[in-house]
């Protein structure tokens, strides 16, 4: 909660990297993670894109991430996920060949998606999860100690690039899977329920490999190359979720994030991406019961509800919330107006969600925001600027092909949870 000062949000900027285009922080560190802004291919001296095409913009994000993780004393070894946004899915190729010089030995977990279009009208636009071992704590006992584990097992499909998952602190977070079949290599035979239900097998596989339960995800973000195949996913994600006995018996589905792809990697037609609870920890951090920090599931009646997500989802410091499109909660359907309205209908049903597990908008460490045109970024900060005077939470911005329900705008959010969930380590 906002008044308990012990384990605090901290934003922070640094000179070396590019000042942030809107109303963002570079980094926002909660507890274990340091959260960081989306970093776009531009020179911190200027404030203008690099000359040059793909490789030299990929160049500059990268080196943007290294300057921030830098100021905040961080290596790059530190970061656990990387997310890679092209408006070209040829130029991954590309990107890749930088992406090496950058992480030469050790992998994080990633994501690579095409969008319909990027801030800037940049080429690619990369954003980064780093580990933060001292944690925001003052004076914790496993202050800098924490080390970070990473894991690849044959049952899911194998990349070069990418870790299939790499945990920190209480938290796994799991490269984005394609629908590959990990003894072929190859896309699964079939459309995109076949392709849905082998993300979901692979997800599956590399839990199993980590001993931890399905029902432990905490988030789940779809990427659908066609806006139309949601119902056909949503039809094979039901078999999945939910996976136990003791979470059939509250119906519990992690926070979901649905994304319309211009392309993803191997032209395949659904990619899914999975945070999870760990709830022992990395060592040194105790060996507790599986079960020892708890999952709290939350909806309230004031913001929309959707049968295949919970609205919030808080595991030990952080809450994922589910994207919110702008739809009034007591009819369901989209509210009126143009993006003005639908970006304060959104950020309005955020702090509604909030409120209800006694939180702020404050405590919120990450927003990500999709837009059907990214020409609308300008007015979406004037509505934003009234909800984060202070421009505190780390910020993604892109700019999508379609959004359900015809909407202008989704925005999804994470946020500090200080008082934890029990045991409260």
């Amino acid at each position: 909660m906002a008044s308990n000062k012990v384990n605090a949000v901290l934003a922070r900027n640094t000179k070396n990297a590019p000042k942030s285009i809107g109303p963002y922080s570079q980094t926002v560190a909660f507890s274990h993670y340091n959260n960081l802004s989306a970093q776009l291919p531009i020179d911190p001296k200027s404030g203008k894109l690099v000359s040059g095409g793909v490789k030299e913009q990929a160049e500059q994000c990268f080196k943007n991430i290294q300057a921030i993780v830098e100021s905040i004393d961080h290596v790059m070894s530190d970061v656990v996920r990387i997310t890679v946004f092209v408006t070209n899915i040829k130029d991954v190729d590309a990107v890749n060949e930088v992406y090496k010089t950058f992480f030469p030995t050790y992998v994080p977990t990633r994501t690579t998606v095409a969008v319909a279009a990027l801030p800037m009208n940049a080429l690619v636009q990369v954003e980064a999860l780093v580990s933060n071992g001292e944690g925001t704590i003052p004076n914790a006992p496993q202050s800098g100690d924490l080390i970070k584990l990473t894991n690849n097992t044959a049952n899911a499909p194998v990349n070069a690039l990418s870790s299939q998952t790499v945990s920190f602190s209480h938290y796994n977070n799991l490269s984005a899977q394609l629908p590959i079949d990990p003894k072929t290599g190859r896309l699964v035979i079939g459309g995109v329920k076949e392709q849905s239900a082998q993300c979901l097998k692979n997800i599956k596989s590399i839990l199993e490999s980590i001993d931890v339960p399905f029902d432990d995800i905490v988030k789940i973000n779809v990427f659908v190359k066609n806006l139309s195949d949601v119902q056909a996913v949503n039809e094979v994600y039901t078999t999945f979720f939910p996976d136990s006995a003791i979470a059939r018996a509250v119906a519990y589905f992690p926070a979901r994030t649905t994304i319309a792809a211009s392309a993803l990697p191997m032209q395949a037609l659904v990619q899914i991406e999975a945070v999870i609870s760990h709830g022992d920890g990395t060592p040194p951090q105790a060996i507790e019961d599986r079960h020892g920090i708890v999952i709290k599931a939350n909806n309230t009646e004031k913001a929309p509800k959707c049968s295949l997500s919970t609205q919030t989802v808080a595991f030990s410091h952080y809450n994922h919330i589910s994207a919110q499109l702008p739809l009034d909660p007591k009819t369901g359907k989209l509210i009126a107006g143009g993006i003005k309205e639908q970006a304060q209908q959104c950020l309005k049903n955020i702090k509604t969600i909030l409120e209800s597990i006694n939180h702020v908008m404050d405590d919120l460490v990450k927003v990500n925001i999709f837009l059907k045109n990214i020409e609308d970024i300008d007015a979406v900060d004037e509505v934003y600027k009234t909800f984060f005077p202070g421009g505190i939470p780390s910020r993604r911005t892109v700019g999508v092909s379609a959004l359900l329900k015809d909407a202008l705008i989704q925005v999804d959010v994470v946020a500090a949870n200080a008082e934890g969930t029990p045991p409260n380590v």
